[in-house]
Parts: C-alpha cells; sequence; structure tokens
C-alpha cells in the first residue's frame, strides 16, 4: 500500500509502498479516506519531539471505513465509518489510568508517533480507542474534529467557567473552539499573527466579539486565554490580558521556550496549566457536542502525495483553517 513515511533522516516524508496489514486481536483494519494535518505532525518531521517510531506513518485524525475486524474488535462492523484520534493505547493499570486520568498515562501509544497513522491508504488501530462520527460531516469535515476539535475541546474544558475566552493561534483547534464556546454562550477574542487579515476575518464570521493580532491587546480584560500557537513568548502577553483569577490554557504538545516575566503579571491568583493528550470520555463527549451543533469546518485539501507540501503550507502560515489529505 502506499503511505508518506518518515524516517528520520531529514525533515520530509518519503512517498513509499509499505507491505499491507493485517489487523491483530481487538483491532480494525481501516481504508482511509481523509487524514487532517496538524501542527503535531509538523513538530514531528521538525525533530522537536523526543523518541518517536522510526520508520512512522504521521497522521492521527484519520477518518475511513472499517475494512476487516480482528479477533475480539468490539464497537464497530465492517463497513462502518470509523475515526481515529491521536492517543491509540494506554497501558490500563498505571495510577493515571486507574484515576480516570489516562490522557496522562505512563506507557501510552500515539497514533502517528508511536504507532503508524493516517497518511496512508490504510491502518490499523485499536478498536477500543476509536470513534463513531456524527453523519452529518463529510470524511474531509470530520478529519479535524479527532484533534484540532478534540484537543481545543479539552483545552475550553480547562478554562472552567470563564465567559471571556482569548485564543491565541487562530488555526486548526481555534476555529472549531470558537465556535462552541460560542455555542455555550462565551465571548471570544482572537488573537492571530500580525497582519493575518483572512485569519481575523474568519474569526469574526464565526461569531468572535474582536479579532486582531497577537501583539494588540483586547478591548476587554479575559477571564481565560487559550493558546494554540506553538510560541511561548506568548505566555506572558496571554497573563497580562487575563483578569484576576485567570487561567491561561497551553493546548499544544510542543512551545518554544517561554520567556521570564514579572511576577506581577502571575500575581492576582492567575495561572499557567497545560492541555497534554485527551481521553476517551473527552472524545466521546466531544463527538456528541459536535453532532448536536453543526459546525463550520474551514478545510483546505491536498492529495496523499502532497503531504510535504500541506505541511510546509502549515508551517509558514499559509493555511485557514485546517489541512487535510484526501486519500479515498
Amino acid at each position: 500500500m502506499r503511505a508518506m513515511v518518515f524516517d528520520g533522516s531529514e525533515s520530509r516524508l518519503n512517498d513509499m509502498q509499505v507491505p499491507e496489514l493485517i489487523p491483530a486481536r481487538g483491532e480494525l483494519l481501516i481504508d482511509i479516506h481523509a487524514c487532517g494535518v496538524c501542527r503535531t505532525d509538523l513538530h514531528l518531521i521538525d525533530h522537536e519531539l523526543p523518541h518517536p517510531k522510526h520508520p512512522v506513518i504521521p497522521g492521527h485524525e484519520i477518518v475511513g471505513t472499517v475494512a476487516a475486524l480482528g479477533a475480539e474488535a468490539t464497537g464497530f462492523a465492517i463497513g462502518d465509518r470509523v475515526g481515529v484520534p491521536w492517543v491509540g493505547h494506554t497501558c490500563g493499570h498505571c495510577r493515571y489510568c486507574l484515576s480516570a486520568r489516562e490522557n496522562l498515562c505512563d506507557a501510552p501509544g500515539f497514533t502517528g508517533y508511536t504507532l503508524d497513522g493516517g497518511y496512508a491508504e490504510r491502518t490499523i488501530a485499536d478498536s477500543r480507542y476509536c470513534f463513531h462520527l456524527p453523519a452529518q460531516y463529510s470524511d474531509i469535515e470530520a478529519a479535524p474534529l479527532l484533534c484540532a476539535g478534540l484537543i481545543g475541546y479539552r483545552t475550553l474544558s480547562m478554562a472552567g467557567d470563564a465567559q471571556r475566552i482569548g485564543i491565541y493561534g487562530f488555526g486548526a483547534a481555534a476555529h472549531i473552539v470558537a465556535q462552541i464556546a460560542r455555542h455555550q454562550g462565551m465571548s471570544v477574542y482572537a488573537f492571530t499573527r500580525p497582519g493575518d487579515v483572512a485569519a481575523q476575518q474568519l474569526a469574526l464570521r464565526l461569531g468572535a466579539s474582536w479579532a486582531g493580532g497577537s501583539d494588540e491587546a483586547p478591548p476587554d480584560e479575559l477571564d481565560a486565554a487559550l493558546l494554540f500557537a506553538p510560541v511561548g513568548a506568548l505566555v506572558p502577553v496571554a497573563l497580562k490580558a487575563v483578569a484576576k483569577g485567570g487561567v491561561v490554557v497551553c493546548g499544544g504538545i510542543h512551545m518554544s521556550d517561554i520567556p521570564s516575566f514579572p511576577y506581577a503579571f502571575l500575581w492576582g491568583e492567575r495561572r499557567v496549566v497545560s492541555v497534554a493528550n485527551l481521553t476517551r470520555e473527552d472524545g466521546t463527549a466531544f463527538m456528541r457536542v459536535a453532532g448536536q451543533t453543526r459546525l463550520e469546518i474551514e478545510t483546505t485539501t491536498y492529495a496523499l502525495g502532497d503531504a510535504n507540501q500541506a505541511l510546509s503550507d502549515l508551517r509558514e502560515g499559509k493555511l485557514t483553517g485546517a489541512a487535510v489529505l484526501s486519500i479515498l
């Protein structure tokens, strides 16, 4: 089968033929229709994430149909549409798994990082970690739900009962979470790269109260700031923008170093927290919300063989919304 493979030797993927797959016990064999292109994939090929599988097929926003079932695979039948997310395995017995925090598992498997992912014609996945997808979304639209949507949803949940939400980095995750926040009655303030008029216009079209560059101050104090841009320098900027008791939530897997800043930025019971992965409960809850609320998913579509171009466009900030590989 055809796959785009990262061998670790350089920051690009190789277009290759790899062996056909056979599902093991509990696994699904999936014909892939679409796979989202996530900034985590970019961190992977830019050698910013430690200890990846080598070689590895990236991609963890996978939409396809079940082609075959391994013994004891549950929850799906042949022909079902299926979504495969970032978390592909947890150990089930560490103290995190045993306390409903499987997102912090000590021995996890991550799709497209330590497990082969979706930049390919087929993949295999543990049926216990896969999701049924809301029917109203096409395969291309559904792909970003599986990371941008899921991580955005968990990031928003960590803002608690905040009413004025600032979102820094208005890309794939942000444009989905902004709609959920508006659906929940929150006011959204969108911060983009300075001068990114297209992203600012998208934010306003999706219901943001205000949109501007990350070098601008919002017109109102924020209750919470969600950071999706992997730029550590934005942490003190966001702290200055949140009111006393506010929280800055860092939603990415990797971020450049956070510069030093005066304690006064943090004082007043402000907090800085990170988001790590997701739980299956998160996924089920988010898919329920996505099914009840018709989210507008902004995508740019690429062929499988153009995955390197998609990653380059993401790196250079040329995308509005999410990039998705169309495979079958």
